[in-house]
């Protein structure tokens, strides 16, 4: 089939205008549909850049499953990876009548555990009278489900303590050796997609099953032709996060917590066990607190400079090493025992690596939560393992994105993924953003370092929220100012106020859908992947623009080495990373083609820095003003209409 044929079936006169109900044929979406099928048979790389409104999904899909090539699809989060398999993927498939075979597949953690829900049903100890009824609902549901799929039991919350100790983890899975492994929902997950002509992941699994893969471990996803990835700007920061050593202690109160469960398997392991489990545990909090002055996240230098909380974290490594050791003597117990030496082991080796002289290579950091802490090492540079990586594959690369380029140009993208001369497409929007939009700029704000500058934004936001009546997202690039919004906004606005951290973010967005004229207030996760169309959402106010947090051990020692290499850290990095942000938090606005809306921009830098015009030329082409009568204009002629 040639490109021509692949649009026309998007086209006008194809079989999807006949068959789908609201299907409005765009020349974005085959243009982008015909570069797809070409990258897929060429195994080229391609970044198409599609703005809101092109229909991306189908554009890929369709070349995709015509290819007649196994191709794996990879989304941004698993909420978009189920709308992919259950919604997107079956339409598709029934106007080509496509006979092939789909899979869906999860990360481990998202399918329910046999083994360990027998481990913790015997354990029988709960924080809670809750977290028993829990187990209870889960038991049930165990005893129906097919796919062992937690996403199809509502009941029990997804933050629930109870889900990491029914799931498995890489590390605490007996494989092969389990009792339950013919019944194992991961194994059948997997046998599934291995199958699969296509397979709908997610880019936590993607990346994890490629580093793994590199590492020589095995292939959880089948060799693949063409592997497509949507909401692509998110990789450079989740690649970040599989290239990186971490230790955790969430990691070593869960091993010590399996070795105490595989006790009562093994007679007499408890009394050689007892000892070194207490010692780890007193270890553990001794880490902690020795950590407690330190800033919430930093680089390790930060630890070095406090001998105690060096001392600790050593005696630390010491009392895992001791377990490790402990647990040698009864590995060939029971299989479970030798799974948690081998992860006693292998965390041992992580810690002293942490502890080793860097080379310059990687940045080693910290960060702490409310009990627990992370220790990390992160490389500096993404691009070669991410080229590695791809290289290995011998497949076509095709990443696809609303907001991939800074004013025009993809290079900041390619750079950080190491993508050398891939071919690039930029497919503007079709909505009719000089209609249905307008940028309001206002004046006299403050420079944002300013104090009381939330104070201004909000004083400066009431009129427009009084002309948009409610409907509105707030935006802030950071959760104080948010709270602090939040305290200036109660008593001043007459509509239903929804304030990040109050609710799950699902219920939030429900409930403001509902109330048809809300204000929302949200930071970093209600920037992107949140779509509300129609006019519950006719306002998006944005408080700053979004630049990396300072505070970002990882981002300052990248910062540095650019500036080592005679790189601008600044423009080459800071601005087109927050470029890349701003028009994610823009692009809540308009998600339909009978939206109106304005978008309100508070930061004055977008006027009285050089660097303001290169956000403003990334942004949808709207009309912009700063006059406040010209909002209010706006919202009158909608009102009117």
């Amino acid at each position: 089939m040639t490109d021509d044929d692949i649009a026309g079936l998007l086209g006008p006169d194809g079989p999807f205008a006949r068959e789908l109900p609201n299907f409005a044929p765009r020349a974005s979406q085959q243009a982008m549909a015909q570069a797809v099928a070409q990258a897929i048979e060429e195994r080229g790389t391609l970044i198409a850049e599609a703005g809101t409104g092109t229909g991306k999904t189908f554009a890929y899909l369709v070349p995709a499953l015509l290819s007649g090539k196994r191709v794996i699809v990879s989304t941004g989060t698993k909420t978009l990876q189920d709308q992919l398999f259950h919604r997107d993927l079956p339409r598709v498939r029934s106007v080509l009548g496509a006979r092939l075979k789909t899979a869906l597949l999860k990360g481990r953690a998202n399918y329910l555990c046999r083994y360990r829900l027998e481990q913790t049903v015997k354990d029988g100890r709960f924080a809670s009278r809750a977290q028993a009824a829990q187990l209870q609902a889960i038991r049930a549901w165990a005893a129906r489900t097919s796919s062992g799929d937690r996403a199809e039991l509502a009941e029990v919350p997804e933050d629930s303590p109870l889900w990491p100790r029914v799931t498995s983890t890489t590390e605490n899975c007996l494989g092969a050796e389990c009792p339950f492994f013919d019944e194992c929902h991961v194994f059948k997950a997997r046998r599934a997609a291995q199958e699969a002509d296509v397979v709908v992941v997610n880019h936590h699994l993607l990346f994890a099953d490629l580093a793994l893969k590199q590492e020589g471990f095995g292939e959880i996803l089948p060799g693949a032709h063409a592997f497509i990835l949507d909401e692509a700007h998110q990789i450079p920061e989740l690649a970040g996060q599989f290239f990186s050593t971490s230790v955790s202690a969430r990691q070593l109160s869960d091993l010590a917590q399996d070795a105490l469960a595989e006790c009562g398997e093994v007679s007499g392991a408890l009394n050689v066990l007892q000892s070194p489990l207490d010692a780890l545990d007193a270890a553990l909090k001794r880490a902690r607190l020795a950590l407690d002055p330190l800033p919430a996240r930093g680089a390790w230098a930060q630890i070095e400079q406090r001998g105690e909380a060096v001392d600790a974290l050593r005696a630390l490594h010491d009392a895992l090493a001791a377990l490790a050791e402990a647990l040698a003597s009864q590995a060939e117990r029971s299989r479970g025992m030798g799974s948690v030496h081998e992860r006693a082991e292998a965390l041992t080796a992580r810690l002293q690596k942490l502890f080793d002289e860097d080379d310059g290579e990687e940045v080693r950091w910290y960060e702490l939560s409310e009990r627990g802490f992370v220790l990390s090492a992160t490389p500096l540079d993404l691009a070669p393992p991410l080229r590695a990586l791809r290289e290995a594959t011998h497949a076509s690369w095709i990443f696809t994105s609303a907001t991939l380029s800074v004013a025009g140009s993809f290079d900041h993208f390619a750079r950080q993924l190491g993508l050398d001369d891939p071919h690039t497409l930029s497919l503007d929007s079709p909505f009719d953003f000089a209609t249905q939009a307008l940028a309001y700029l206002p004046k006299g704000l403050p420079d944002p370092n300013t104090p009381g500058y939330t104070e201004r934004v909000v004083e400066m936001a009431l009129p427009v929220l009084e002309a948009s009546r409610g409907r509105a997202f707030l935006l802030f690039t950071s959760h104080r100012a948010l709270r602090r919004a939040a305290e200036l906004l109660r008593d001043k606005v007459p509509w239903p106020l929804f304030v990040q951290g109050t609710a799950p973010r699902h219920q939030l967005l429900n409930e403001f859908r509902a109330s048809g004229h809300g204000v929302l207030l949200g930071a970093a996760s209600f920037w992107e992947g949140v779509d509300v169309a129609g006019e519950a959402l006719s306002c998006v106010i944005i408080d700053k623009l979004p630049f990396a947090a300072p505070d970002d051990p990882v981002l300052e020692a990248r910062l540095e080495a650019l500036r080592r290499a005679g790189g601008n850290p600044f423009t080459d990095w800071q601005v087109p990373t927050a470029v890349i942000a701003l028009k994610q938090g823009a692009g809540r606005l308009i998600r339909d083609v009978h939206d109106r809306g304005v978008l309100m921009l508070c930061d004055p830098r977008l006027t009285t820095r050089g660097y303001g015009r290169l956000f403003l030329r990334s942004l949808p082409p709207m009309p912009t003003s700063r006059a406040l009568a010209d909002v209010q204009r706006f919202f009158a002629d909608a009102g009117a209409a």
